[in-house]
C-alpha cells in the first residue's frame, strides 16, 4: 500500500464518493473527482486509480439504468470516439505529468465555454413550448447532427483517454439533444461502460494502472458503491430544470478547479 497522507486518503474518499454519485444522479460530478484525484496524485498514475473505479461505477449505472439508452445515439458516435481515444493514447505516451495536467484543464475549460455557448444559442432558436421534457434532437440539419457528434465524440474519446474527463463533453451533448433524466443516465452508462473498457488495454499498456494505485483502489470500491446507492434515491426525485442546472454547475466548478 503507498504511504499516502490522511488529507489525501481524504480527498481520495471524497473523489469516489463523488464518482459513485455521478454514475447513479449526477454524470457532471465525475469532473471533481478527476480534479481530486490529479491534485493528490501524479497526474498520469491518477488516470490510471480512478479508471477502474469509474468502472465499478459503471457496473452500477448499468444495472440501475441499462433499459434506457439511445442506442443509435451510441453508434452515432462510436467513430469519432475510437479516433480521439486514439489520439489520447499518443498523447499520453510522449506527454509529462506536468502536460498532462494542464492539458485537463485547458481541455475541460474548452468544452465548457463551447458547450455553453452552443446551448445558449439552441435556447434562443427554441420554438415550440414544452419541448424540453421530451427526447428530441437539438435543432438543425441532418449535417450538422452529424458534425455535433464527430466534434463531441472525438474531443470525448480524446479527454477520456487523457484524463478520464470526458463527463463535460457528454454531458453538453446529451443535454443539447434533449435527452430526459433517465435516457441522459441510460444512455451515459453504456457509453461510458463500453469506453472504459475499451480504455482497459491502453491504459495497461502505458503504465497507468499501477499495483500501488490497485490497492488505492480496492480500500475506496466500498466508497463507490455506497455513493451509488445514494445517488440512485436521488435520480428518482430530480427535476429535469434542476438536473440540467446541477450538470452545468458541476462542470464549470470541477474544470475551474482543475485549472487552479
Amino acid at each position: 500500500m503507498p504511504e499516502l497522507s490522511a488529507l489525501v486518503w481524504v480527498a481520495l474518499a471524497v473523489g469516489a464518493a463523488v464518482i459513485g454519485l455521478s454514475k447513479a444522479a449526477l454524470p457532471g460530478a465525475a469532473t471533481l473527482a478527476v480534479a481530486l484525484f490529479a491534485a493528490v496524485l501524479p497526474a498520469k498514475q491518477s488516470t490510471g486509480t480512478i479508471l477502474v473505479l469509474l468502472i465499478v461505477g459503471d457496473v452500477f449505472a448499468l444495472w440501475a439504468y441499462r433499459r434506457h439508452a439511445d442506442i443509435r445515439t451510441l453508434i452515432r458516435l462510436a467513430p469519432a470516439v475510437i479516433v480521439g481515444l486514439v489520439g489520447g493514447a499518443v498523447f499520453l505516451a510522449f506527454a509529462s505529468d506536468t502536460w498532462v495536467r494542464r492539458m485537463i484543464a485547458i481541455l475541460l475549460l474548452t468544452v465548457v465555454a463551447v458547450s455553453l455557448w452552443r446551448r445558449a444559442r439552441q435556447a434562443r432558436r427554441e420554438a415550440a413550448p414544452g419541448t424540453a421534457g421530451s427526447h428530441q434532437p437539438a435543432p438543425g440539419t441532418a449535417g450538422s447532427h452529424r458534425a455535433a457528434a464527430a466534434t463531441y465524440g472525438s474531443l470525448a474519446g480524446f479527454t477520456t483517454m487523457v484524463a478520464n474527463a470526458a463527463g463535460p463533453v457528454m454531458s453538453m451533448y446529451f443535454l443539447a439533444a434533449r435527452f430526459p433524466v433517465k435516457a441522459f443516465l441510460g444512455t451515459s452508462a453504456w457509453f461510458f461502460a463500453i469506453v472504459n473498457v475499451t480504455k482497459l488495454p491502453f491504459s495497461i499498456g502505458l503504465g497507468l494502472i499501477t499495483p500501488s494505485g490497485l490497492l488505492v483502489d480496492l480500500v475506496l470500491i466500498p466508497v463507490v458503491v455506497g455513493a451509488a446507492f445514494v445517488g440512485r434515491a436521488i435520480a428518482g426525485r430530480i427535476s429535469q430544470v434542476l438536473f440540467d442546472r446541477i450538470i452545468i454547475t458541476l462542470t464549470v466548478v470541477g474544470s475551474l478547479y482543475l485549472l487552479v
